[in-house]
């Protein structure tokens, strides 16, 4: 037998957007009760609370960046709604893939390095990866890598 995991209601995802906009976070998490804010950037909230065991499952998420690594990540969580205020369109595509609902300020084609010379090297490390679960370990090496660099 399958558990249903309850969708976020609206509220979730409004308190989740109101949070984002004004605490200066970059990542806000609401399902019900539960609150998760991060001050952190790219995917390390998403791989932090992954690492600490949070049950995400059901929860409404608003972030300041959303790309085909942190939606896969989101997907991989159990998340599901999603509001960006920037996505890139295979972020996007991978939320729709995944059953997630989501919406964005603004959509990009993709998402850039900080110096926007490149591809951020969190998209370019699931840039062949389609399944959620595979995409976390590869995520947590490439940040492994850029802490050595």
């Amino acid at each position: 037998m399958t558990a249903l995991v309850p969708g976020p209601t609206p509220d979730d995802l409004r308190r989740a957007v109101a949070l984002l906009e004004s605490g200066g976070h970059t990542c806000v998490l609401c399902c019900g009760a539960a609150v998760l804010a991060s001050d952190a950037h790219g995917v390390a909230p998403l791989l932090g609370w992954l690492a600490d065991g949070v049950e995400l499952a059901g929860f409404a998420a608003a972030d300041r960046v959303v790309g085909r690594a942190a939606a896969l990540l989101y997907a991989r969580a159990g998340v599901t709604r999603v509001h960006a205020v920037l996505a890139s369109e295979p972020g996007l595509a991978v939320l729709a893939a995944h059953g997630i609902q989501a919406d964005a300020e603004r959509v990009v084609p993709a998402i850039l390095n900080r110096p926007r010379t490149a591809s951020c090297p969190m998209e370019a490390a699931v840039a062949d990866i389609d399944d959620p679960h595979a995409a976390e370990p590869a995520l947590r090496a490439a940040v492994t890598a850029m802490q050595r660099a």
